[in-house]
């Protein structure tokens, strides 16, 4: 059996022939009993999953449960749900789950970009992502269980651009990062990925406009400057201009003026002094001998 609970609700048997789960209700007893594969989950558990609102709470809840455990084993067969001391279980491994599946996939991503093997990372974390049909557990009336599995997913995708930004591959993240970028700029790790996506594609000026605008965007929506991984970018952007700038600056970094030290043209200048012009030189003014009228 598989289970899919990373968008619609779904169940398939053992040849991949999808079951028909039928109801809204039947749909979130299974996407809770998923969402804890393999473990036992209590009555009241299911009760708060599938009447999230205490208005349709039926007089005996229970009895409802039990009702809604009958029909979906029914579809799914009668072993695939056991009971337990003071609830019900899903009879699956966690990896016949979407939602585990991708969790232990995203977890060997990781892995492999913290051993210096992008390529792995990418590869891994791209069959992870794939599994998404739509918001997870998309016919749980309550929300809530669904925030842990989306800050999942969004760190998968960073994880995964970080990979391919460390194969080279920043033309080719930059439209991907434009768009998770669009909204509101609250996510710095991902402004900073999207500039440093900019950078390596040669787009020093793009990137240091999308500085200023994060910039903006964190100062407008939250009231805060950029963190020390945006301001650190910022100082590598603004490097290469400066250093292009000491390159034609005259030695010593001074610019030279007509009354500069350095000039050729100041009267301490002696270095700037030609031969010619040299106090011993025949030529000048004091090697020339002149005689003393009077």
């Amino acid at each position: 059996m598989r289970y899919r609970i990373l968008g619609a609700t779904e169940a398939y048997d053992d040849q991949g022939a999808p079951l028909p789960i039928g109801g809204q209700r039947l749909r979130a007893l299974l996407a809770a009993l998923a969402l804890h594969a393999g473990r036992t989950v209590v009555v009241s558990t299911l009760i708060d999953e599938v009447w999230a609102d205490s208005d349709d709470l039926p007089s005996d809840a229970t009895g409802a449960l039990q009702a809604l455990v009958g029909r979906l084993r029914r579809v799914l067969g009668k072993d695939a749900i056991a009971s337990a001391p003071g609830g019900y279980r899903l009879a699956v491994a966690p990896d016949d789950v979407d939602l585990h599946r991708f969790e232990r996939l995203a977890r060997e991503g990781r892995a492999a970009l913290n051993h210096d093997d992008p390529a792995r990372a990418a590869r891994v974390l791209r069959e992870a992502l794939a599994l998404w049909r739509g918001p997870a557990l998309a016919d749980l009336p309550d929300r809530a269980a669904a925030a842990r599995p989306e800050a999942q997913r969004a760190e998968a995708v960073r994880t995964r651009i970080e990979a391919d930004l460390q194969m080279g591959r920043a033309p080719d993240v930059v439209p991907e990062l434009r768009e998770l970028t669009a909204g509101p700029g609250d996510d710095e790790t991902l402004l900073a990925l999207l500039i440093r996506a900019l950078r390596d594609a040669g787009r020093g000026g793009d990137a240091l406009a999308a500085y200023e605008d994060a910039r903006r965007a964190l100062a407008e929506g939250l009231g805060t400057d950029p963190g020390p991984e945006l301001r650190a970018l910022h100082a590598e952007l603004l490097a290469p201009a400066e250093r292009r700038h000491d390159r034609h600056a005259p030695s010593g970094g001074a610019l030279r003026g007509p009354n500069s030290p350095n000039s050729p043209n100041s009267p301490d200048n002696s270095g700037s002094l030609n031969d010619q012009d040299s106090p011993d030189s025949p030529d000048s003014p004091r090697g020339r001998g002149t005689s003393a009228t009077g």
